[in-house]
């Protein structure tokens, strides 16, 4: 999924922005360090998490006690996942590039680590601009 129908996607999703944030492979393409993500992965707040429970969204509890849901084929929602803060690209919220790389070297995989390197390198050059 490219940026466009990304920020598409979010912009029609009825929920409060408030509510959620992009996180992962989505927030790496909104900034930019990714061309495109396979799905959409959103944090959200227990008010959000509670409305979806009630719509009755395909979910379960995590380890952390905290709720996963699926909505549709391409997002995903995550109870209570950020690092750090949440910035916003484009009008959509997105967790700040330093939470951002918190999630991923906690995740560890090794596509993980792969995107490590590419956010690490995509602050680097922010720096030197």
């Amino acid at each position: 999924m490219k940026r466009a129908e990304i920020i598409e996607k979010l912009r029609a999703f009825p929920y409060v922005s408030s509510q959620y944030w992009v996180i992962t492979g989505g927030a790496m393409v909104l900034y930019g360090i990714r061309d495109e993500a396979t799905d959409i992965d959103l944090g959200c707040t227990r008010e959000m998490a509670d409305r979806l429970e009630a719509e009755d969204f395909l979910h379960k509890v995590t380890p952390d006690g905290n709720r996963w849901f699926k909505l549709g084929g391409d997002i995903e929602v995550f109870e209570n996942w950020l690092h750090d803060t949440v910035d916003t690209v484009e009008g959509i919220p997105v967790v700040s590039l330093r939470g951002l790389l918190e999630m991923k070297k906690g995740l560890g995989r090794p596509k993980d680590r792969v995107d490590v390197e590419l956010i690490e390198g995509f602050i680097a050059n922010r720096k030197n601009e």
